[in-house]
């Protein structure tokens, strides 16, 4: 009777403890019709990721890695909806040559962007200076006048020797501050940060909700950085970057902007450090298969996917209903256009305001034009223009961000020639809150356009001979807060996107990816610990009673 009594407070304790700890990939137990229904150790765990861009290519390849490390047999499907891997990382080919790819998002990575840069290194592609390295002469445009020009400009603008003859120590003071917030951010890959089950904690913890709370203009007027150099210089880079200004975009973005030392991309697209990621994980990877509906049944979640034409890596169609014990969504939820059916969602993410930005890709044989930048006839004419806005204007709205400059960049990326008429034209590149209409083109390059920008042609002797605009949800407004979205919306049900209110990067987003696998990896080799240990108990509680018999 003894043993007996032992057994049963030992079931106890185990049931208490699987409540108590709460890490599970999924509710088997607690959802279970029948008492024998049990986690089956033995089959591979089926784990769907939705999106096939950063977030999901770094989960699918460090859910392998870790597994393999564990000894944990995973089956792995990713669902995408689009044709491509990459998601806003992403080419379109000029003059439509496969052989001229160009990025149309995410641009670049940096020296600190540990994922990015390792990963391109391991996979062996080709990481070179980042496509705007060439610009000869940046300027910065305010709607009115250059308030800063420098040679050699592109991404190695940030020279603080080169700066601190105008704007006295202020750069300095920026770079010191720099550094020492993306120090902090940077503990986020290392124990006892990494792994992080809430990312409102961690930036609690380390001292970065400090910087989150308050807008750029705030944290660099707390630490002696103001005007001119935080309009002219730190606004320029939040603008390019995220369509945004001092006066609304968070602290730690702000600060994200300024860490752009030996700033890179992959020679035809940084999207191949995605589509390497997958093919390194031996995922299943489904293109053109968008995720219609998720229900939740017995602890296990069903997913249906849209009947539609489907192209997959693997060539393996898609059912139009599985069933998987963990489902990564690495897309933001408002987006998705995914139903849940019956209400188990314990946290639903806010839906949150993304930046309308249009990209407008364009060659010409003609130079920018100065006259509409105001420059004296004969003068140099920067090859990349960023804007700020003028003293006396603060957009109250961050929508309407560009104030009267009309865009927030204009880069000349590099010379190719044209295909048709061998000439060698310009590659440029334009950010703007609004379509780019015929009558800007017409004042930046100095030439008329036609009516009709889609009629540009190669060969149709238009100042422009190839034409390619393109509209994004590009990235979140960086308002200020402190609290970030839930890993978890339920059990064994995780969510990336949260990471991009705090910061939108490639590299923030492969590493929101790594860490949520981690969580699954640790989460699954939890449950077979505890299961483990209690068929030990139990059998060594039956030969107890067994001797005792």
């Amino acid at each position: 009777m003894y043993g007996s009594w032992n057994f049963v407070v030992t079931l106890i304790v185990i049931s208490l403890c699987r409540q108590v700890l709460g890490f599970w990939p999924f509710d088997v137990l607690a959802s279970s019709d029948s008492p024998d229904e049990v986690y089956d150790t033995s089959k591979a765990k089926r784990i769907a990721i939705i999106g096939a861009g950063a977030a999901g290519s770094s989960t699918s390849y460090y859910l392998q890695k870790f597994a393999n490390e564990s000894g944990l047999e995973i089956d792995v499907t990713v669902f995408e909806r689009s044709s491509y891997v990459g998601g806003r990382s992403t080419t379109v080919n000029a003059y439509d040559d496969p052989l001229i790819p160009v990025e149309l998002g995410a641009s670049i990575f940096v020296e600190v962007n540990t994922i990015l840069k390792n990963s391109s290194e391991a996979f062996g592609l080709d990481a070179s200076n980042a496509e705007t390295e060439t610009a000869e002469i940046l300027g910065v445009w305010n709607g009115h006048k250059l308030v800063f020009t420098q040679k050699e400009g592109g991404w190695a603008w940030w020279d603080i020797t080169k700066l601190i003859w105008k704007y006295g120590w202020a750069p300095v003071r920026t770079n010191n501050l720099m550094k020492k917030t993306v120090g902090k951010f940077r503990k986020l890959y290392e124990y006892p940060f990494f792994p992080f089950r809430s990312l409102s904690d961690r930036a609690f913890d380390l001292g970065l909700t400090e910087v989150t709370a308050m807008t750029g203009q705030e944290l660099l007027a707390a630490n002696n950085i103001g005007p001119p150099f935080s309009t002219d210089i730190i606004q320029a880079s939040t603008r390019v970057n995220y369509g945004q200004n001092l006066n609304s975009i968070h602290g730690l973005e702000t600060m994200v902007c300024m860490a752009i030392e030996g700033a890179m991309s992959i020679k035809g697209g940084n999207w191949q450090i995605f589509d390497a990621m997958l093919k390194a994980s031996n995922a299943t990877v489904l293109l053109n298969t968008a995720v219609d509906v998720i229900a939740k049944d017995k602890g296990k979640y069903v997913m249906k996917t849209l009947p539609n034409n489907t192209t997959s890596i693997s060539d393996i169609a898609p059912q139009d209903e599985e069933v998987f014990d963990t489902i990564v969504l690495a897309a933001p939820l408002q987006y998705s256009g995914i139903t849940f059916e019956k209400d188990f969602l314990r946290h639903t993410p806010d839906e949150i305001p993304y930046v309308n930005l249009h990209v407008t890709l364009f060659t010409s044989t003609l130079p920018l034009n100065g006259a509409y930048f105001n420059l004296d006839p004969g003068a140099e004419v920067p090859t990349t223009i960023l804007t700020t806005l003028p003293p006396d204007e603060v957009p109250a709205d961050p929508r309407h961000g560009a104030g009267s400059t009309g865009f927030f960049s204009i880069s000349t990326l590099r010379t190719l020639v044209n295909p048709k008429t061998l000439q060698k034209e310009r590659l440029y590149k334009i950010f703007s809150p609004e379509k780019i209409t015929p009558e800007f083109l017409t004042n930046i390059l100095g030439a008329p356009m036609p009516d009709d920008l889609n009629t540009i042609a190669i060969d149709s002797g238009d100042a422009i001979s190839w034409y390619y605009p393109h509209e994004w949800n590009s990235y979140p407004y960086e308002l200020p807060r402190v609290t970030f979205e839930e890993l978890e919306l339920s059990r064994g049900l995780y969510y990336t996107s949260g990471m991009e209110s705090f910061i939108s990067t490639m590299e923030t987003s492969a590493l929101m990816g790594m860490n949520v696998a981690q969580l699954i990896v640790d989460d699954y080799n939890q449950v077979l610990e505890v299961d483990n240990s209690m068929q030990k108990v139990i059998s060594e509680q039956q030969g107890q009673e067994v001797e005792e018999l």
